[in-house]
C-alpha cells in the first residue's frame, strides 16, 4: 500500500477514512481491519449468499414502512412498539435527540463516541466534558459524574456503556441509580450500542427500566452488534411520550431495503448470533493477553468488541497507525482527535486469532525495530510521562464551557471535587511517573460561583452514606461506586412525582411541586418537561397493580444477547 494512502487521515476531522476510499487508493484490496468495531462472525457466510441471491429485490423494490420494520423487531426483542423507535443508524438518532429533547447543556465524560461531543456543539448548545482520568484506567465514577452535572447545571445527561474507546463498563444498578438520581433533569440516555459485547453480567441492559421513567432514553446499534455498520439501522427505547415524539420526525422510509431483510432473517439465526457474540468474548480475552505480553504496552479493561492501548513512552500514534497500514496493511484506530485522549492510545477492534497474530508481528516490528526502517520508539520506559488528554479537555472546555480550568475551580468551590489531574499529581497505572497537572495550562484562582434564590425545603431527612470502594488495580475490571439509596418518602394522594434522589452528597427530600411553566430551569423534583410518571405510563395510580395485560410480550425481555424467548 503506497505511503499517500496516509494522506486521507488529515482530512478526517473526527474518524478514520472510509474502507472504500482506502480500497480506491491502494491496489484493490483493503487493509486488514481493527479499525470499525464490528462483529467479525455475523452474519453467517450462509446469510450473505442469501442476501446475495436476492440482491436484485432487495435494491430494485421500496422497503416496507418503518413501522411494519419497527413491529418485527419489537416482536423479535419482545418490545412494546410504542416504546421504539428505529433510525438510519444511531447518527441520525442523536441528531434528533439534539434536536427535540436537548434545550440548553448537556454533560458527557470523555473520552466518548464523537457525534456525543460534537452534535450539540454544532446547534450551539453548552457540552460540560467530564474528564475520565488515565490514572484510574478511564473508569467513570458515578457520584463524580453527578456532583460535576449539579455544579455545571446541566440539563442532559449522557452515559456510554460500554464506554467508546476505552470498553469502561458499568454494573446495571449503578445505573439505575444513576437514573433515578437524575429524574429531574430533562433526559438522561444511556448508549448502549457496544453492550450486547459484554458478559460482566447476565443481564446488564436498562431498557425495561427506561420505559418506566418519564426522561431516560436507551440507544442501541444494529449494525455493530451484527456486523453490518453499512446497512445503517439501529433504534432507541423509551417511554411512549419520549419514543413518539422521535419517532413522530423520522420519514416513513428512513429504513433501507437491506436493513428490512436482515431484521426479517433474524428470528432464524438466533443461535448463530448468540455463538458469534459468545466467540468475539473469548477473541477479546485471547487478543488481550498477547497485546499485554508486548513490552511497554498498555491494555486497559474492556466490555466491547475493542481494545484500548497506551503505546510505549516515545511511540507517536500517528506514525503508529501510518507505518502499520503503509507496510504491514493493517488499519487501526489512532486516537489522538478523540477529545480526551491522545495520539499515544490506539482503539484496536477484537478479531479472529490468526488476525491478531498479524496485528502483534507488525507492532513488534515498528515499536521495536525489526523492520527496515527501525523503531518508532526510541528508548523502552514504564508508566507515563503525561496525563493523557487533559490538554485537549482544557482547551475545549475553555471553548464550550466558558470557564476553562476556572470553571473546575469554581465547580470544587461549590462541593465538587477536582478531578485527579487537575487537583493533584496522580501515580500512573503500575507506578510510574507522577502525571502533572492540566499539561501546564495555567492555574487560575478561584471564582465566587452564582447561587440561585434559595427554595423553602422540608426538613432534612437521614439519607444512608456510601459505602467507600477501594481503587482499582491495573489490569483488572474496576469495580463500581456504591451511592446512597433516596431517603424514603410517604406515597402522595395523587399520581406522584419522580422524586429527585439525593445522590454523592446528602441533600433534604423535595417536597412535591407543580410542573413548573415552559420557561427556566426545571426544579428538582419534578419530571421533564412533557415526559410521563411511571404511574401514568403504566396506566395506574400508582398505589395498585398494573394490569397484566396491555404491552405485547409484556412478561419477556431480552437477555443479554437481546435475543430472548417469549415466556412460555
Amino acid at each position: 500500500m503506497p505511503d499517500n494512502v496516509t494522506s486521507l487521515f488529515r482530512s478526517t476531522a473526527a474518524h478514520s477514512p472510509s474502507m472504500a476510499a482506502l480500497t480506491r487508493e491502494s491496489d484493490g484490496a483493503g487493509p486488514v481491519d481493527f479499525c470499525i468495531p464490528c462483529n467479525p462472525y455475523f452474519p453467517t457466510p450462509a446469510m450473505f449468499e442469501e442476501m446475495a441471491a436476492r440482491l436484485r429485490d432487495i435494491i430494485t423494490y421500496y422497503p416496507s414502512s418503518a413501522d411494519t420494520i419497527t413491529a418485527e423487531l419489537c416482536s423479535l426483542l419482545q418490545l412494546p412498539p410504542q416504546c421504539v423507535a428505529m433510525g438510519n443508524g444511531s447518527t441520525e438518532l442523536i441528531t434528533w435527540i439534539d434536536h427535540l429533547l436537548v434545550r440548553e447543556s448537556l454533560a458527557v465524560p470523555v473520552p466518548t463516541f464523537g457525534r456525543w461531543t460534537d452534535q450539540p456543539m454544532e446547534t450551539g448548545k453548552r457540552v460540560d466534558m467530564f474528564p475520565l482520568q488515565e490514572s484510574s484506567g478511564f473508569a467513570l465514577d458515578l457520584a463524580q459524574y453527578a456532583e460535576f452535572i449539579r455544579a455545571r447545571g446541566t440539563r442532559v445527561a449522557v452515559i456510554c456503556n460500554p464506554n467508546n474507546p476505552d470498553g469502561g463498563f458499568l454494573h446495571k444498578h449503578a445505573v439505575v441509580q444513576f437514573m433515578d438520581a437524575m429524574a429531574d433533569l430533562d433526559l438522561v440516555v444511556i448508549d448502549e450500542s457496544f453492550l450486547e459485547f459484554a458478559d460482566a453480567e447476565n443481564e446488564p441492559s436498562v431498557v425495561q427500566e427506561a420505559m418506566l421513567r418519564p426522561n431516560v432514553i436507551v440507544l442501541r446499534s444494529l449494525g455493530k452488534n451484527f456486523g453490518l455498520h453499512g446497512i445503517r439501522f439501529g433504534y432507541l427505547v423509551a417511554n411512549p411520550a419520549l419514543a413518539g415524539r422521535v419517532r413522530s420526525m423520522l420519514p416513513k422510509w428512513n429504513l433501507n431495503s437491506f436493513a428490512e431483510h436482515v431484521v426479517f432473517m433474524l428470528k432464524e439465526h438466533g443461535a448463530e448470533y448468540a455463538q458469534s457474540l459468545h466467540q468475539v468474548r473469548r477473541d477479546r480475552m485471547d487478543m488481550s493477553g498477547q497485546l499485554s505480553s508486548l513490552p511497554g504496552l498498555t491494555v486497559y479493561p474492556s466490555q466491547g468488541n475493542f481494545l484500548f492501548v497506551r503505546l510505549p513512552v516515545g511511540a507517536e500514534g500517528t506514525v503508529v497507525r501510518d507505518r502499520l497500514l503503509t507496510e504491514h496493511r493493517i488499519l487501526v484506530r489512532e486516537c489522538g482527535n478523540k477529545i480526551g485522549s491522545s495520539s499515544r492510545f490506539l482503539r484496536l477492534v477484537v478479531r479472529p486469532q490468526v488476525d491478531v497474530r498479524r496485528l502483534v508481528t507488525g507492532l513488534e516490528q515498528v515499536l521495536y525495530g525489526t523492520s527496515r526502517r527501525g523503531a518508532a520508539v526510541s528508548e523502552q520506559a514504564t508508566g507515563t510521562a503525561y496525563s493523557s488528554g487533559t490538554a485537549a479537555v482544557d482547551r475545549l472546555v475553555s471553548q464550550t464551557n466558558g470557564a476553562g480550568t476556572r470553571g473546575l475551580a469554581q465547580a470544587a468551590g461549590a462541593g465538587m471535587p477536582l478531578p485527579a489531574a487537575a487537583s493533584a499529581p496522580a501515580v500512573g497505572p503500575g507506578g510510574g511517573m507522577p502525571v502533572p497537572a492540566a499539561a501546564g495550562l495555567p492555574q487560575p484562582e478561584p471564582q465566587p460561583v452564582p447561587q440561585e434564590a434559595p427554595r423553602p425545603q422540608p426538613a432534612p431527612q437521614p439519607v444512608p452514606q456510601p459505602v467507600p470502594v477501594p481503587q482499582p488495580q491495573p489490569q483488572q475490571f474496576p469495580q463500581p461506586a456504591a451511592y446512597p439509596e433516596p431517603a424514603p418518602q410517604p406515597a402522595p394522594a395523587a399520581p406522584p412525582l419522580a422524586p429527585a434522589a439525593a445522590f454523592a452528597a446528602p441533600a433534604p427530600a423535595p417536597a412535591p411541586v407543580q410542573v413548573p411553566p415552559a420557561t427556566g430551569p426545571t426544579p428538582p423534583g419534578v419530571p421533564a418537561r412533557g415526559g410521563l410518571t411511571a404511574a401514568q405510563v403504566r396506566g395506574t395510580d400508582g398505589l395498585s397493580m398494573a394490569p397484566a395485560t396491555g404491552w405485547p410480550g409484556a412478561q419477556s425481555w431480552p437477555d443479554a444477547a437481546g435475543m430472548g424467548q417469549a415466556a412460555g
